[in-house]
């Protein structure tokens, strides 16, 4: 073999490699594929925003509706045996733009009121006649096992902004928003009415909570009766991601104290939300588990 077909055959190699390396790199699955895209951002291909929404997304097809729901003890109905004055007092008081209308009981969802339509109402001067059943919307029901992508998808279709959540036996746990999704893309959705969030734990049963990571570590003191150091740590978050000692991803676990923490929610800059169990397990050691599925 000549110098030149030595040469040429050197340079057809490492063509070959070249491609071979690239399709070596590709993703095959969501973790390969997070990796990509997070040292995209390292190098600046990707910035810091983009990235956390991209992760955002991806773990939305991995979250079920009861991740996030706004459970059934903390959800603001209105009863349909109202009088017109006394709906729109308390719609004025609570400040929220939908309502689930119920019957004699939580479980006899008769539809979702729009704040916007009783606009009209202020303008009648005799209300003697109205029926706040001919103004109700349809509700939309959905098991507490649907993944949130698919809520989404069935969201944007419907143009419907909330849902009623459902357990297996038909009854009422609670209600999901399209803002509730969305934010486990993008993150806190704020407006002007966002003064004080009084959402930030959830209860999910009698031993499980949903707790916001941004939760005020006083606000965790006060509703789980602890007493977690409110000078080292601001949030819940920041004291979950101490004692991990990286940035966790979704179904790792931690024991801290009397508590089981799980992550829900997180990106590779931050924990989004967490699930709290009770447990009398207190080793007094972090321990770091991973869930399987």
């Amino acid at each position: 073999m000549t110098d030149d077909q030595l040469d040429t055959d050197q340079k057809q190699r490492s063509w070959l490699e070249k491609i071979t390396q690239i399709f070596s790199d590709e993703p095959t699955d969501q973790r390969s594929l997070l990796e990509v895209l997070r040292n995209a951002e390292q190098d600046e291909v990707l910035d810091s925003d983009a990235l956390s929404i991209i992760e955002g997304a991806l773990q939305v097809s991995n979250m079920q509706v009861r991740e996030i729901m706004i459970p059934r003890s903390q959800l603001v109905t209105v009863s349909a045996n109202l009088s017109p004055q006394e709906i729109i007092e308390q719609v004025a008081k609570e400040s929220h733009s939908r309502y689930p209308v119920v019957g004699d009981a939580i479980d006899n969802i008769l539809g979702i009121l729009l704040a916007k339509d009783l606009l009209p109402l202020v303008l009648q001067p005799n209300m003697d006649k109205f029926s706040i059943k001919d103004i109700v919307r349809p509700a939309t029901f959905v098991p507490e096992s649907k993944r949130l992508n698919v809520l989404l998808k069935e969201f944007r279709e419907t143009r419907h902004h909330m849902a009623i959540v459902i357990d297996e036996y038909g009854s009422v746990c609670g209600a999901v928003t399209i803002e509730d999704v969305l934010e486990q893309i993008v993150g806190e959705i704020e407006d002007e009415y966002d003064v004080d969030d009084d959402s930030y734990i959830k209860r999910f049963d009698e031993e499980n909570h949903i707790v916001k990571a941004l939760t005020p570590i006083d606000e965790f003191n006060e509703h789980f009766n602890t007493s977690f150091s409110e000078q080292e740590f601001s949030t819940v978050g920041g004291l979950v991601l101490q004692r991990f000692g990286h940035i966790p991803e979704r179904d790792e676990t931690i024991n801290i104290g009397p508590f089981l923490f799980t992550v829900l929610n997180a990106d590779s800059r931050q924990i989004k939300l967490l699930k709290v169990t009770s447990t009398l397990l207190d080793t007094g050691t972090p321990q770091v588990a991973k869930l399987g599925r």
